[in-house]
């Protein structure tokens, strides 16, 4: 199989709960091993062959969705950062649907600098990593660009504050995919309410309709907020951003009107 349905990001915005929640729909199989395959950003020179090979075989995958004409999906939260990834899908995989999911940036950035820590991909503290960030980023983007099978261990691990410039970034999607194909999600709207958001995004997709028992907030790594006044002069920093974004989501981003508590 070939996947039609991509969790495309942003990291730490919910992925991994949108990946379960996807991995239980009576009309998805997901990949094979991990969530997601990570083929679009920095392994797409092992070609489409060791991609397809990540993916159920579909009389396999029809015996485990038994009444249901499955279809497949990953999940790679690198894809909506990466500058070369929308252009590989929209012209990999025509017709696919990728699903974005956003959350205020600045607690985004904060909660990446925590998960590249505890990984061990990241020494500064998160305010000199922000300080430092447009330096280790230099050039970065145009290398990936102009070096198609590049990577860049600075790009994917360390644009805290670059990755929550959401807008730019779902333009490029929807430039490749066209609007129809690109599903913007408010995950604080959507914990908010995650059955009836994701009743929306079944219907978007064309899924069946399905009700999850339950929806836990997995991977999440929680911690005091920061004071009012840093909180708004970091989210200075995505104004412009996310009056883009607003284009897509039809409304001011709830960070932005303070629809959920934080």
């Amino acid at each position: 199989m070939s996947p039609d349905v991509i969790v495309v990001g942003a990291q730490r915005a919910g992925t991994t709960t949108m990946f379960r929640l996807l991995s239980e729909h009576p009309d998805l199989v997901r990949p094979t091993t991990a969530k997601g395959t990570s083929y679009f950003d920095d392994e797409y020179g092992r070609g489409e062959r060791w991609y397809r090979a990540a993916f159920p075989l579909a009389p396999l995958a029809r015996l485990t969705r038994p009444g249901h004409r499955p279809r497949a999906f990953e999940c790679s939260g690198y894809y909506l950062f990466h500058p070369l990834a929308a252009g590989r899908i929209a012209r990999d995989l025509p017709g696919a649907h990728v699903v974005v999911l956003v959350r205020d940036p600045v607690e985004r950035a904060r909660s990446a600098h925590r998960h590249e820590t505890a990984r061990g991909f990241e020494s500064l503290p998160f305010e000199e990593a922000v300080r430092c960030e447009e330096a280790r980023l230099a050039g970065e983007h145009e290398r990936l660009v102009t070096r198609p099978h590049s990577t860049s261990f600075e790009h994917r691990h360390h644009g805290y504050v670059a990755r929550g410039r959401y807008g730019e970034q779902v333009e490029r999607f929807v430039a490749a995919l066209g609007p129809d194909r690109v599903h913007v999600i408010d995950a604080d709207r959507f914990f908010a309410d995650p059955v009836a958001q994701f009743a929306t995004l079944q219907r978007r997709l064309g899924l069946s309709p399905w009700t999850p028992a339950t929806v836990e907030r997995w991977n999440a790594r929680p911690a005091d907020p920061l004071p009012p006044d840093e909180h708004a002069e970091l989210l200075g920093l995505f104004a412009d951003s996310d009056a883009v974004l607003v284009r897509y989501l039809d409304e001011a981003p709830s960070w932005r009107v303070g629809a959920v508590a934080r």
